[in-house]
Parts: C-alpha cells; sequence; structure tokens
C-alpha cells in the first residue's frame, strides 16, 4: 500500500513537474528582447514602491553592472526547476554598455506545488561579478559568490566594505520585496536572443562593450538611474 503511494505521489510530481516545464516554455517561446526590456521596466517600477527600495538603491549605485529576470518559473512537486530568461547591463565610468542576454537555470528539492513565478534584479557589485555573465555557464555560488540583497535591517548594515560577494539578488513575488540567494542556480549566454536584439552573431563580451544608446534600452536604463537615486 506504501508502495502504491509513493507511486503515486512520484506520478502527481512528474504531472506537475511537466506541467511547469510545459508553461515554462511555452513563455520562453514567446519571449522577444523586446519584451525582456519592457518586463523589466515593469519590474524596476514595482519595486519602486517599495519602502525597502532605498537599501537596493544603495547597492545599485557602486554597481559594475544590473541583470534583470523579469520572470523565473519554478515547477515541480518534491523535484523541482526553475528556469528563467534576462538580461545584463555594465557600467562604467557613468556610462552603461549592452545590453546581452542570458539564461538562469536551477533545481530544487523540498515541499512545492505547481507553477511559481518570481522576478529578479541581481546587482553585480565588481569585475568577478560581471565575468559571471560572459562565460558560457557559471555557476553561482562557485564560479561567482551569490549572496541576498541587504534589505531593512540588513540594509542599514551593509556598507561599500561589507558588500563582499560579486553578486546580490533582490526579488518579487505576490507583491514581496525581499533579498533572496540565487546560490546553486547556473548561468548561460543567450545566444539567440543576443543576436535577435543585435541583428548579428555577437559575444557576450562585445554585447557588454558596446554603448548602451539604442532607443529600445534607453527607457529601462532611464528607471535603474531613477531607482539609483532614491534616498533613506
Amino acid at each position: 500500500m506504501a508502495v502504491m503511494k509513493k507511486k503515486a505521489l512520484w506520478r502527481v510530481g512528474a504531472f506537475v513537474l511537466l506541467g511547469g516545464v510545459f508553461m515554462a516554455t511555452t513563455a520562453r517561446a514567446a519571449t522577444t528582447p523586446d519584451s525582456l526590456i519592457k518586463d523589466s521596466i515593469d519590474v524596476i517600477k514595482a519595486m519602486m514602491q517599495e519602502k525597502d527600495v532605498s537599501d537596493m538603491a544603495d547597492v545599485i549605485r557602486g554597481a559594475h553592472a544590473v541583470a534583470f529576470i523579469p520572470a523565473m518559473y519554478k515547477a515541480g512537486l518534491i523535484l523541482g526547476g526553475e528556469y528563467g530568461e534576462g538580461l545584463i547591463l555594465r557600467k562604467q565610468k557613468g556610462k552603461w554598455y549592452g545590453p546581452s542576454f542570458y539564461n538562469l537555470a536551477g533545481g530544487s528539492v523540498g515541499l512545492q506545488l505547481g507553477v511559481q513565478k518570481t522576478a529578479f534584479v541581481l546587482v553585480v557589485n565588481n569585475e568577478k561579478g560581471v565575468e559571471a555573465f560572459l562565460r558560457s555557464k557559471t555557476k553561482l555560488g562557485a564560479d561567482a559568490t551569490v549572496a541576498a540583497g541587504p534589505v531593512g535591517r540588513r540594509g542599514d548594515a551593509a556598507t561599500d566594505a561589507q558588500l563582499k560577494a560579486s553578486i546580490y539578488s533582490y526579488s518579487m513575488s505576490k507583491g514581496l520585496f525581499a533579498g533572496v540567494s540565487l546560490d546553486g542556480s547556473v548561468l548561460s549566454i543567450s545566444v539567440k536572443r543576443n543576436k535577435e536584439y543585435w541583428g548579428k552573431s555577437i559575444s557576450a563580451d562585445d554585447a557588454l562593450k558596446t554603448a548602451a544608446t539604442d532607443k529600445r534600452i534607453l527607457p529601462l536604463i532611464q528607471e535603474v538611474e531613477r531607482i539609483s537615486k532614491q534616498k533613506k
């Protein structure tokens, strides 16, 4: 009897996971560089409404780059998976470069049911963090340190000397704003999205060395600059 229940549980889990993968795949098929930019703007605007946004603004002001994942999908039962597409903008000497597009995927074990959708903003604190987005694949936590971005009391305690992680992650899910770690997730360059945006095959390195002056990306840069000016 116990074996039958266990098998039934795994069947349900497989069904939910496959359903989640189907939904994430469908969303991926509908994604374009322009939609990723537009959705990233919506995410940053939503975060602007949160009371702790000034803590993220403190980190963004000194950032080497800022990356976005407008929709990270988590799906499964017992065994699960996560997938999202995003873009990154690099900042050097006050000027913005890019974007370059990437994918983020991960696995998880634990009690979870159905499909969850979360938006992320990743603040890259140093050049080692930027390099994570230039390699074909990077495992966060192993190849580049990642930590939950400081908010609330942790935000008050965070000084420049304490910003040791290469990447800080902030999330927005069901109206909640928080710093959430993506330790163990894998970054990979989206060759397809880069080609769609730039109109040619281009490396992530070259994309992030190209001035971000295209009218498609300027509205997102304006929102990032606006949020960086938030003060406590």
